[in-house]
Order: C-alpha cells, then sequence, then structure tokens
C-alpha cells in the first residue's frame, strides 16, 4: 500500500512549478553573471559579490521578469494575473533604479562624511552602499528574466518534468 502525505503532495507540486522554478533559474543566471561582470570589467575575483545586492545585472528584475513572462506564457497575455505580475515586476525594478539607488548613494555620502571627519569606520558603522540599480542593470535584468524563463517553460518543462525525463523520478 503507498500512502502519500500531504507535505509530499505539496513538494511535489512545488517541483512541477515551471513559473517559479524558471523564475528562479533566471534570477540564479542574473546573480551569477555579477561574478562574471565583476571579473571582466573590474579585473577582480571577489566570490562575495553572488551574496551582495545591486551591480549588473539586477537579479530581482530578472526575477519578477521571468516569473511574469512564464505567468503570461502558460495563461496568456490577456489574463489578469499576468497583469498583476507585470504590475509586481514594475513595482520592483522602479524601486531597485529610484529608491534604492537613491538610498545607496545617500549611504555612500554619509560614509564619506563620517570618514573625513577622522572617524575610524568599522563594518557595524559603515552603512551599505551597494543598495539599488542603475536603469541599465535594471534594464539588462529585465531582459535576462524572460530570455531564460520562456524557453525552459516551453522545451524544459518543470523540475518535476526535467527530473522525469532523465529518469530521477518515475513518471
Amino acid at each position: 500500500m503507498n500512502i502519500t502525505s500531504a507535505s509530499e503532495i505539496q513538494l511535489v507540486s512545488i517541483l512541477d512549478n515551471s513559473v517559479l522554478a524558471w523564475g528562479l533559474a533566471a534570477c540564479g543566471l542574473a546573480q551569477f553573471s555579477k561574478l562574471v561582470f565583476e571579473l571582466i570589467f573590474k579585473q577582480r575575483w571577489r566570490p562575495s559579490v553572488l551574496f551582495e545586492t545591486g551591480g549588473m545585472p539586477s537579479s530581482h528584475s530578472a526575477l519578477v521578469t521571468g516569473t511574469a513572462s512564464g505567468v503570461g506564457l502558460q495563461l496568456g497575455f490577456d489574463d489578469p494575473l499576468f497583469a498583476l505580475a507585470s504590475t509586481i515586476a514594475f513595482i520592483v525594478m522602479y524601486d531597485a533604479s529610484g529608491i534604492r539607488r537613491s538610498a545607496g548613494l545617500t549611504a555612500a555620502k554619509v560614509n564619506q562624511i563620517s570618514k573625513s571627519n577622522g572617524k575610524e569606520s568599522s563594518s557595524e558603522t559603515t552603512l551599505k552602499e551597494s543598495l539599488g540599480h542603475t536603469r541599465l542593470e535594471v534594464l539588462v535584468g529585465s531582459i535576462v528574466g524572460p530570455i531564460v524563463a520562456m524557453p525552459g517553460i516551453l522545451f524544459i518543462g518543470s523540475p518535476l518534468h526535467l527530473f522525469q525525463m532523465i529518469g530521477l523520478v518515475s513518471g
């Protein structure tokens, strides 16, 4: 007798959500590419950039546009849920290039003032400056999202479908 628990059913449901999976994949690819950009343009190897906000490209923008495009692809681009996902994407991208960027620039000025006043700054008193994105970083991230998510959804499907294709789980 094969009894499946509710938590196992929920896990399978999450693994069968291709929109979520490919939105996260777009976010991950954008975040990983920050390491490449850091290496090419700043000529330094700094793996910590994988865990930081800000920089080229915006992984948040990749996540929300990848997810929104996936919702549109699966439900139709005339579906109200696509409108909702797109609206949230626009808010996130506006926030990243506007409010969060301004907060980062303000933090840089405050850090500069503290430094010029001769105060030694520690990691606890130094404000984080890399918070937001330039419009170009947001634009590139917003292009990465659909470029990763839409082909992934169309040609591969969900992680569950991928696991079934390679024989890790039975269909």
